[in-house]
């Protein structure tokens, strides 16, 4: 018999062994995926079986509230800058198939969903359903701060934040709620002690560190990746909110103790000058904010906030700043034009610009500009009889918003550090007496205004 060559051999095996390869691979293309290619027919153009994931997750969520009758409406930062870019092609498309999965199927650990309160019902319905369809969920709650005040720290606590996982995605849906300064806000995320904190990496969220503040929304209903969901109309907007959106809540319980130390002013005079006051506040917001000029609760308006969650009543004005570089020459005809008559304007936008409107009475709106250095930022004052200047120096500091007075207004986030600079260590106890040249902690000579300038940098009205 012949001898059968090896080398033969083997060469037919391997042949053998990639043809049947060659047909595994075949049958698969051919008639597997066609079988199972359904589920994933919306996804074309994903690059994993991740970014599926994702998508589906979404996609169950939004069917979820869905058949629960809640509107959510989508926030997250990620995607929505993505959408940002597309805007136009966005809400001009048609309903049809998207040849691929663009937004949804992006790497991410989270998908960001925010719910209006007021909108919904707190239905243990939904979590079940949630639960029929294999997410596990989580509620965050805590105090809400709309129920405290100067006669009651309310206990009552309210969800903040829900989180529905799927597989290897979550859901992160942001609870907001309507502020009496007709904004919305939402609370931070605190985890207590039973929660799991492996449940999701909570270090990764885009929203809950801290408590945020917004405007209403107008939302778009808009189709992505061929999902039906609600955008903000203005997305750009929208995410220029999230990155200065921190908020910060008054201090009752410390005012609470300061006021049992030191017995508030019930007397008609204060009330009427708190009315005031209010009033002229609220005017000053809107005709700054119609004008895009970013301000906060200066001097002692600002102590009376943090100190005392009030306006303090022997202060006679209401004390704003704003940074230079957001100087308008609209401001003094706009505030003309809202019955606010200009009382002095010191200064020059160059140097020490400080101006005075006169509200109702005797009550006056002062505005300081602020200038920034390399380690320090001061605002200027002017004495107009000898023209002599003076500095008031701050550390640095960025802008928080709060509710003051049933509006929403920013306070520098590092108040205490702004407080101590201009009122010193003893803050906490009220002053009647004030000397704006000398009593400040943090005021410095700066010269003299030259006597050929006066015109123009004293003027009294």
């Amino acid at each position: 018999m012949q001898k059968i060559n090896r080398n033969v051999v083997l060469a037919l095996l391997s042949m053998t062994s990639l043809v049947f390869l060659l047909f595994q691979l075949c049958y698969y293309k051919f008639y597997l995926s066609q079988k199972n290619g359904a589920a994933f027919s919306k996804v074309r153009g994903s690059q994993s079986g991740q970014d599926s994931t994702r998508w589906h997750v979404v996609r169950k969520f939004l069917g979820l509230i869905s058949s629960h009758n809640i509107p959510v409406y989508l926030i997250d930062p990620l995607i929505l800058g993505l959408v940002d870019k597309d805007i136009e092609q966005i809400r001009s498309s048609p309903d049809g198939p998207s040849p691929e999965c663009k937004y949804f199927c992006a790497p991410r650990d989270f998908t960001t969903f925010a719910l209006l309160d007021k909108t919904w019902k707190h239905e243990v319905g939904l979590f079940r359903t949630a639960e029929k369809m294999g997410f596990q969920w989580l509620k965050i709650i805590n105090k809400d701060p709309r129920l405290d005040g100067m006669d009651d720290l309310s206990g009552m606590e309210i969800p903040l934040h829900y989180i529905f996982k799927l597989a290897s995605h979550a859901i992160h849906l942001v609870v907001f709620y309507e502020r009496s300064g007709n904004f919305l806000w939402h609370g931070p995320l605190r985890l207590k002690q039973h929660i799991d904190r492996k449940f999701v990496p909570f270090r990764k969220l885009h929203f809950g560190r801290y408590p945020g503040a917004y405007e209403k929304p107008e939302l778009l209903l808009v189709s992505i990746d061929d999902l039906k969901v609600q955008i903000p109309k203005n997305p750009s907007s929208f995410l220029e909110e999230v990155s200065h959106s921190r908020f910060l809540e008054c201090r009752y319980r410390e005012a609470r103790a300061f006021f049992q130390l030191y017995s508030d002013d019930a007397s008609l005079d204060a009330v009427e000058f708190r009315k005031k006051a209010k009033s002229l506040l609220h005017l000053a917001a809107l005709t700054l904010n119609n004008l895009g000029v970013k301000f906060w609760l200066s001097s002692g308006t600002c102590l009376g906030w943090y100190r005392q969650c009030n306006i303090i009543p022997h202060s006679k004005d209401v004390d704003l700043g704003i940074f230079i570089r957001d100087y308008k020459a609209d401001i003094i005809p706009a505030f003309q034009k809202a019955g606010l008559p200009l009382k002095h304007k010191f200064g020059k936008v160059e140097d020490s610009l400080e101006l005075s409107f006169q509200g109702e009475d005797d009550v006056k709106l002062d505005i300081f500009f602020f200038y920034e250095e390399d380690d320090h930022i001061w605002n200027g004052g002017t004495q107009a009889k000898s023209g002599k200047k003076f500095k008031y120096l701050f550390p640095k500091f960025t802008l928080c918003w709060t509710e003051f007075v049933e509006l929403k207004v920013h306070v520098p986030c590092e108040t205490l550090q702004y407080v101590e600079a201009n009122y010193g260590p003893e803050w906490k106890v009220p002053m009647k007496t004030w000397d704006w040249k000398s009593s400040p902690f943090n005021v410095q000579d700066n010269g003299v205004w030259p006597i050929d300038e006066w015109d123009n940098v004293i003027q009294i009205y």
